[in-house]
């Protein structure tokens, strides 16, 4: 066994990848589409070097520290939910301190990153690390977690402003909306997998606290979520192309829809997972509209 191999094979460094998701790129890619739209938006097209790869390997720690800190959190939880119950910390693959150590490595180097910009942009990552910290505590306390999850998710998008431009704008600010009722959806898609587990061990959730009116709920903030996409394209005067694209996101959330009709626990996951090409689409409309494809 050579040298790679051996080491590929160690459990405890599979945990580790493992507990910080790095074998599920979904939570990244629904991350990082908008941060990358709105870093296009705020740069009139091409950002440059610099600030795409702080904000792309950015979003890939700060992202994995966040699966850290939320698998410490539910490390007595996750044993009884059928989706989480194979989680190294839960399985006690590896101990509290050993992820401890890793989230920090994660964090430190995000912060590394984050420090080559600009004192506003840095205090917007505080506040966001602060979010995605608390999110997976909220669980015990509301049934809006998703909206604490919603606030972290949406932090990259006045980041990518000030970072580009020392400022923020009415633009940042629709952007900053619409992902946030976005992500209040789609994470309430993934909440109805475990709803009937969350349930018994105590868990809060948008999809407890919608009940049956889940769908109709979702729906809502999908409406919104496209409108505010239709006014940041006025706003900015995108083109027909750019309505266009819209139109095919409208499609994907409505085949959410159909996907999530019986509230399965396959059709919620199906339906959550689907977000990653909403996100790219999203992305790839404002990429053609800065005419920076390339």
């Amino acid at each position: 066994m050579n040298f790679s191999t051996h080491y590929l094979a160690d459990p405890k460094l599979k945990a580790l990848l493992a507990v910080a998701r790095l074998d599920k790129p979904v939570g990244t890619l629904l991350l990082l589409w908008p941060t990358l739209a709105a870093l296009w938006v705020a740069a009139d097209g091409w950002p440059g070097w610099h600030l795409l790869v702080v904000f792309v390997l950015g979003t890939f720690l700060t992202r994995s520290a966040g699966c850290v800190i939320n698998d410490i959190a539910d490390r007595k939880f996750d044993p009884f939910v059928e989706r989480t119950q194979d989680r190294p910390l839960a399985q006690g693959v590896i101990t509290v301190r050993a992820a401890l150590i890793w989230m920090g490595v994660l964090l430190s180097l995000a912060a590394i990153l984050v420090l080559t910009t600009n004192a506003l942009t840095i205090a917007l990552a505080a506040v966001g690390a602060c979010f995605a910290g608390l999110y997976p505590f909220m669980k015990r306390v509301t049934h809006l977690p998703q909206l604490v999850l919603g606030l972290a998710f949406s932090m990259g998008i006045p980041m990518a402003f000030t970072a580009a431009t020392g400022a923020l704008s009415e633009a940042a600010g629709l952007l900053f909306l619409a992902n946030l009722v976005w992500v209040v959806a789609y994470d309430t898609e993934y909440a109805m997998v475990d709803r009937a587990e969350d349930l018994l061990i105590g868990v809060k959730s948008t999809a407890i606290l919608f009940g049956d009116l889940d769908r109709f709920i979702i729906g809502v903030l999908q409406a919104l979520f496209v409108l505010l996409l239709w006014r940041v394209g006025g706003h900015l005067d995108f083109s027909v192309l750019y309505q266009g694209l819209l139109a095919v996101i409208a499609g994907l959330l409505c085949y959410q829809q159909f996907l999530i009709r019986d509230q399965s626990r396959e059709g919620s996951f199906a339906a959550f997972k689907s977000n990653q090409w909403v996100g790219g689409i999203l992305f790839l409309a404002v990429l053609i509209e800065s005419e920076a494809m390339f």
